[in-house]
């Protein structure tokens, strides 16, 4: 294997287009993007175009094709079979969150990673950029103290009627798509997993959650809360207060190349500017750098399924109306 990973694309309309992982491959240092699929044909070749890759006409040729990895960007519903079929025909795979909609999709992805030898990772773009890293670096070094509370939000509205994530059935709704941010920046920030859950919703017309609100303790009584939506306005923050300042991420999910973190104490706020690569960037790096040297990915198989149980968990909570205990 050459020293760039040559990569596929599942997925290559408009989720592949917006979420411009292709424009992230092509930017790597460890990457180059070489053959796209999509179920519409017209959006598969303008994106081949675009990013002077071969546009190829079903999956099966995809994963037969001269590559490396491949990208999955199709709906979670999609995700099993899809990342299955990749790690058997010998293909590593960045694949979109949610990773699955059940633990045991998980669980059996997993084991065809395990059985086939590859790289399979869950697509949460903030965890390998340096903003990420400096949050961490300054939760971890205590210069807030003890978290005593986490705060998030991530919503936006999208309801075009032909968008599958209004369909429950295909994982639509807030909680899957965005909510699993929040609940993955929380877990991974304080190094910690939730033990006790507690959710409400607000279902749309099509069954989906429109809006989820959530709350979370962590050990050592650490209290967590967060909204997710796809009706909402755009609004997203992350906040972590402890116990001798506060840290605001403004972009927590979204990084970018050059963001601004606010660490509050004792009134004052110091501004702390975080440079670093285009968004997916680095998350094509790492994936790569896992590939070619055998580095352990930003997010691990067990990093996703925690994420997965607790939005799981959540969902049952708001079904019930009572805490649930992981």
């Amino acid at each position: 294997m050459e020293n760039k990973i040559k990569w596929g694309v599942i997925g290559s309309g408009v989720i592949a287009r917006r979420r411009t992982i292709p424009e992230g491959i092509t930017k790597a240092e460890n990457a180059k993007l070489v053959a796209v699929f999509d179920i519409n044909p017209e959006a598969n070749k303008a994106v081949a175009t675009e990013f002077n890759a071969v546009p190829v006409d079903s999956i099966q040729n995809l994963i037969n094709s001269d590559v490396d990895a491949i990208y999955i960007a199709s709906p979670a519903n999609m995700h099993l079979e899809q990342a299955i079929a990749c790690a058997k025909g010998k293909k590593h795979v960045l694949c979109e969150k949610p990773l699955a909609l059940s633990l045991a999709d998980v669980d059996a992805i997993a084991a065809a990673a395990t059985r086939w030898d590859k790289v399979v990772s869950e697509a949460f773009v903030y965890r390998s950029h340096p903003q990420a890293l400096k949050v961490k670096q300054l939760i971890d070094s205590g210069a807030l103290g003890k978290i005593k509370i986490v705060r998030g939000s991530f919503t936006y509205p999208d309801t075009s009627p032909d968008n599958y994530r209004l369909k429950p059935e295909m994982g639509g709704g807030g909680l899957w798509d965005v909510g699993c941010y929040p609940i993955n920046y929380m877990r991974t920030m304080l190094g910690l997993e939730p033990d006790e859950v507690f959710g409400w919703q607000v279902i749309g017309p099509t069954g989906v959650d429109e809006v989820f609100a959530a709350q979370m303790h962590f050990p050592g009584d650490v209290f967590a809360q967060f909204d997710c939506s796809t009706v909402i306005p755009y609004h997203v923050f992350m906040e972590f207060i402890g116990d001798m300042a506060t840290l605001v991420i403004p972009n927590p999910f979204i990084p970018g190349p050059n963001r601004s973190l606010y660490l509050v104490r004792n009134g004052k706020t110091k501004t702390i500017f975080v440079k670093g690569p285009d968004t997916y960037i680095s998350e094509v790096e790492n994936i790569a750098d896992a590939i070619l040297f055998g580095q352990t990915p930003a997010v691990s198989m067990v990093d996703s399924r925690h994420n997965i149980a607790a939005i799981l968990a959540l969902f049952e909570s708001a079904k019930t109306g009572k805490p649930v205990r992981l």
